[in-house]
Order: structure tokens, then C-alpha cells, then sequence
């Protein structure tokens, strides 16, 4: 009977010595989710584009690059980490005021540059590489190609998108036209990789 009342002593200490107050655990997790970039803190614009330069059996004109900016516009330094959601919209006010709409599909997920977290301070830069591919050539038509007026994205754990205006050409319907790389620290340089 000792021995039991011994062992759930040591496990009641054991317990209580691991165990995170409730307001020490609440403030701390208030505190990270005050660091992460809240939408209406930051200033989103689409970058300049650059052309694919091409390769094998790829058209010139088949892709371009463009830098989604991401520019802290608040007080306090956030983070961001991950990749935004990306989809092409008709503007409303293009479509004689009838709702724009969604154009094909959402941006893929470009791989190709692995998700690190980016500290920005008030006024910095980060930015996410966004490929536009539009289907060229024999396959022209089955593209129907539109232009899209305006572009929305969603950041990593954000519900609300922001409005970006662009004019960029994409293929309507089922089609994915677009591609998203994940974010990355400093303004980008479309068509070009930065290094960290």
C-alpha cells in the first residue's frame, strides 16, 4: 500500500512539474499567433513579368513569370510560411457589374523551392513566384484563353484573400493555368531563383 501511495505521489509531481499554468499556456499561444502576417497588415501587388525563356519542345510564350510582392505595411515585425492560394477572377466592374467569377482552376503548388519562415519587419518585402502557363500552338483553342482583371490570394492561416489587379492573360474552365512557388524573404525578381 505504500509503494501504490508512493508511485502516484511521484506521478502527481511528475504531473504538476510538466504541466504549463493555463494563462502562461494561453498568452504564449497568443503570442505566436500574433506574429503570424494578418492579411490586413500586409500591402499584396503583382511584380513585373518575365517570359519563359523556353527549352525542348516548349514555346517561348508559354509561361510567364511574375512576383507576387508581399510588403508589411503594419508596425510590429509577423511572419509568414508556406504558400499562398492563388486563383484568377474576372473584375466586376469589367463585367458591367455582373459578378466576375473564378477563372479555371486555383494555382498549383510549385514545389521547387522548399517553405522556410520569413520574418518581416514594418516595410519589408517578401515575395511568392507565380508561373502563368498558357497552352500555345495545336492546343490554342481548346485554352480558351481570357484575361483575368484581378487576382486573389489567400495567405497561410488567413480566411480573408486580398484583391490583387492584373491583367494577365489564362486559360478558362477546367484548365490550370497557374503555379505557385512558396514564399520567400526579400522582393522578387521574376524568371530569377533567390538565393537564401
Amino acid at each position: 500500500m505504500a509503494a501504490v501511495a508512493a508511485f502516484v505521489g511521484t506521478a502527481a509531481l511528475a504531473i504538476a512539474l510538466t504541466r504549463v499554468p493555463a494563462r502562461q499556456d494561453a498568452a504564449l499561444s497568443s503570442d505566436l499567433s500574433a506574429r503570424v502576417c494578418a492579411t490586413s497588415g500586409l500591402e499584396a501587388w503583382l511584380g513585373l513579368g518575365a517570359a519563359d525563356a523556353g527549352g525542348p519542345g516548349v514555346h517561348p510564350a508559354s509561361g510567364t513569370y511574375y512576383t507576387l510582392e508581399f510588403t508589411n505595411v503594419s508596425d510590429r515585425a509577423c511572419s509568414l510560411y508556406g504558400y499562398p492560394e492563388v486563383s484568377a477572377y474576372r473584375d466586376s466592374l469589367v463585367t458591367g457589374g455582373q459578378a466576375g467569377g473564378q477563372i479555371g482552376s486555383a494555382a498549383i503548388r510549385d514545389t521547387s523551392v522548399r517553405p522556410r519562415p520569413v520574418m518581416l519587419a514594418p516595410g519589408a518585402t517578401a515575395h511568392a513566384v507565380l508561373r502563368v502557363i498558357v497552352t500555345v500552338g495545336s492546343q490554342q483553342a481548346s485554352c480558351a484563353q481570357v484575361t483575368a482583371e484581378e487576382l486573389r490570394v489567400t495567405l497561410p492561416q488567413q480566411g480573408r484573400p486580398s484583391i490583387v489587379p492584373a491583367h494577365i492573360p489564362v486559360c478558362a474552365k477546367s484548365h490550370v493555368s497557374l503555379s505557385v512557388q512558396a514564399i520567400q524573404a526579400r522582393p522578387g525578381v521574376p524568371g530569377y531563383t533567390m538565393v537564401p
